[in-house]
């Protein structure tokens, strides 16, 4: 089998990678087993580049215009281009049915997880403007400079006011987890379907991913020892359980 192509998007930190939606991917090939190489497309020229391989818009912008985004996976061995983390999991478990990340008649509720994990810890399309705010830190300077070009409209305010709700955004995410923490403890296993890991685990894990990755060591030394160190812990079970190499 020829390596599947997965096009992420880079920082300064070790190892490039930070952002939720291409991990998903990470995670979801790798606990497949299936070979995969990075390659890396900054901010500013993601629109252009998903057009020039074939790859659809996600979405329209406010103003109506094709938002395009990644992950976007290109798999040599069927030709296909697929743009959109939930829509590349979905295709992956049809392509690839081997160890399978949506059990049996489960892809509508976790479908379901993403937006309701949003919606706890932020807003349903939004991250905390913190977390945002901590990612431009990191992002490369081209990238960083999208951020602060984009960003602000997105949330309508000035970039130097986007962290300027840090306590609010960490109680905020602090609440979220809490009650994130509450479907987790509902399940007989330390997965959200019990002893059986899925593509909902992966959603959770590359999220509290991203959060370990942006935020500074005192804080997320303290997020670690938040609902009795789950995050810190389902993070580590998530990639041992994909076996990922980050």
């Amino acid at each position: 089998m020829q390596p599947i192509t997965l096009y992420d998007i880079p920082s300064k930190l070790p190892g490039k990678y930070w952002s939720p939606n291409p991990a998903k991917i990470r995670f979801a090939l790798s606990y497949k087993g299936l070979p995969f190489s990075v390659e890396w497309v900054e901010y500013p020229d993601i629109a252009d580049f998903v057009k020039s391989i074939g790859g659809l818009p996600t979405s329209k912008r406010p103003d109506g215009a094709d938002l395009y985004t990644l992950p976007v996976i290109k798999d040599p061995n069927t030709g296909v281009v697929v743009a959109d983390s939930f829509l590349i999991a979905e295709y992956l478990e049809k392509t690839y049915p081997s160890k399978p990340v949506f059990p049996p008649n489960t892809k509508g509720i976790i479908d379901a997880i993403e937006p309701a994990f949003m919606a706890a810890t932020y807003a349903m399309t939004k991250s905390p403007p913190m977390i945002i705010a901590r990612t431009e830190e990191h992002l490369n300077s081209r990238g960083a400079e999208y951020f602060a070009r984009t960003k602000p409209v997105a949330y309508g305010k000035q970039w130097e006011d986007l962290g300027s709700t840090r306590n609010e955004d960490w109680a905020q995410i602090k609440a979220g987890l809490d009650a994130v923490n509450g479907w987790y403890g509902k399940c007989d296993g330390k997965w959200l379907m019990g002893e059986t890991f899925s593509y909902a685990d992966i959603i959770v894990a590359t999220r509290i991913l991203w959060y370990k990755r942006v935020l500074d060591k005192e804080e997320w030394k303290e997020l670690s020892t938040w609902n009795e160190g789950r995050w810190a812990r389902l993070l580590a079970d998530a990639e041992k359980e994909c076996n990922v190499a980050l």
